[in-house]
């Protein structure tokens, strides 16, 4: 009989560094969030405020931002990694100004990420640097890439932009043994983005892992796409990088997929997104001597799925091939009570400007009101940590 247990109910270590005021204001927020209708409201309100330009900032920084961000900057964002450090747990930073076009843009946005990576160098309170592929690339030259379509002179030229950019970040990453995520995006850019991933990982990977690809377990291809990364790592001598998540663009897949009439990447239901992303957490642990993953989520069953089958195979807490990742201002109770326990956790905290913020914070607004139970959770472990405190 195992004695393993692990109890993400335990709202007083969940909460342990916050205090009264910080409890309730996050109390406000998440039930205005539990709310589709208030959430719509909010959300369609701060996109049309800030289009006309009224001065909507300061609330946004306020409440939102807040809860849910850094800072503006990497040196705002200090006082969160120093706080989430005291926790046992690591800061990822990521830079979340998306959206843009301009070449110039992009070679900030490759700059800033860059300063990430230089910042978590030899800090054990920021494990991972991370970037999106398109806060440094244009969607359309992505796009072509991935579908292999024949680039003129002009998309041939972004194209080597692009290679540019994420070479120097992966280079820079390598040469400062700083491990950076390369995140996961639309399907229908994902080919190029893997690609490049895989590039990376045979160029920086080969002494240890520094590049990792990211695979959303919501497509049906992605089980399968994972054991072929990690043969051509076997068969090319370099470690895999893999961060796994369920995935964050369904509605938006489904309806491409429809409109243009081509069969839908999306699996058929949300139990078969679980099945494989379990799956996939036990494929790595099979193979952890050359492949090194993150499990990015949450789920309350898969982060005890897998902590349960590393106590069964007697791998230590603090493997250094295996890290959880929640976000900033999301499962606190995953996060702290893993932490606790000494597993690897890490917190994905996003900063930036609050303008070029919203476009991400509306997303997880989104994503959470169409998560079933997910605020829901958050509210009723929000509440009992304040009945157990006095406070309702």
């Amino acid at each position: 009989m195992s004695d393993f247990t692990l109890d993400f109910n335990d709202t007083a270590t969940a909460f342990a560094d916050r205090t009264d005021s910080e409890l309730k204001e996050k109390y406000r927020l998440f039930r205005m969030m539990n709310s589709p209708f208030l959430n719509s409201l909010g959300t369609g309100m701060a996109k049309f405020a800030l289009s006309i330009g009224l001065p909507v900032e300061g609330l946004i920084r306020e409440t939102v931002f807040e809860q849910f961000c850094g800072g503006e900057t990497i040196e705002d964002s200090q006082k969160t990694i120093e706080r989430l450090g005291r926790a046992g747990i690591g800061t990822i930073l990521d830079y979340s100004v998306e959206g843009k076009t301009h070449e110039e843009d992009f070679d900030r946005t490759a700059e800033e990420i860059k300063r990430t990576v230089e910042r978590a160098k030899d800090d054990a309170n920021i494990p991972f640097a991370v970037f999106k592929f398109s806060g440094i690339a244009p969607l359309g030259t992505l796009e072509k890439m991935s579908t292999k379509q024949k680039l003129d002179a002009k998309g041939q030229m972004k194209c080597e932009s692009i290679l540019r950019r994420v070479d120097e970040i992966c280079g820079l990453a390598f040469k400062l043994k700083q491990p950076v995520f390369i995140d996961a995006e639309e399907s229908w850019v994902q080919d190029a983005i893997d690609r490049l991933a895989t590039e990376m990982m045979e160029k920086y990977n080969s002494e240890r892992p520094i590049v990792f690809n990211t695979i959303q377990m919501y497509r049906h291809d992605r089980l399968e796409f994972l054991r072929e990364a990690r043969r051509a790592a076997s068969k090319g001598g370099y470690k895999l990088g893999i961060k796994i998540v369920r995935g964050a663009y369904m509605e938006k897949e489904r309806e491409r997929a429809k409109e243009m009439g081509y069969p839908s990447p999306i699996q058929p239901d949300k139990a078969s997104t679980d099945l494989d992303f379990d799956a996939a957490v036990d494929y790595c642990l099979k193979h952890l001597d050359e492949v090194a993953f993150v499990a990015g989520t949450h789920n309350e069953a898969s982060c005890y799925h897998l902590a349960k089958r590393m106590y069964d195979e007697n791998i230590p807490n603090n493997h250094p091939h295996i890290y959880f990742s929640q976000l900033f201002g999301m499962s606190d109770n995953l996060s702290y009570i893993l932490a606790k326990h000494g597993y690897n956790v890490s917190k994905y905290v996003p900063y930036g400007p609050v303008k070029d913020a919203v476009p991400y914070l509306i997303r997880r607004a989104e994503e959470n009101t169409s998560v079933t139970g997910q605020v829901s959770r958050e509210l009723n472990l929000i509440t009992k940590e304040l009945k157990r405190r006095g406070l309702a």
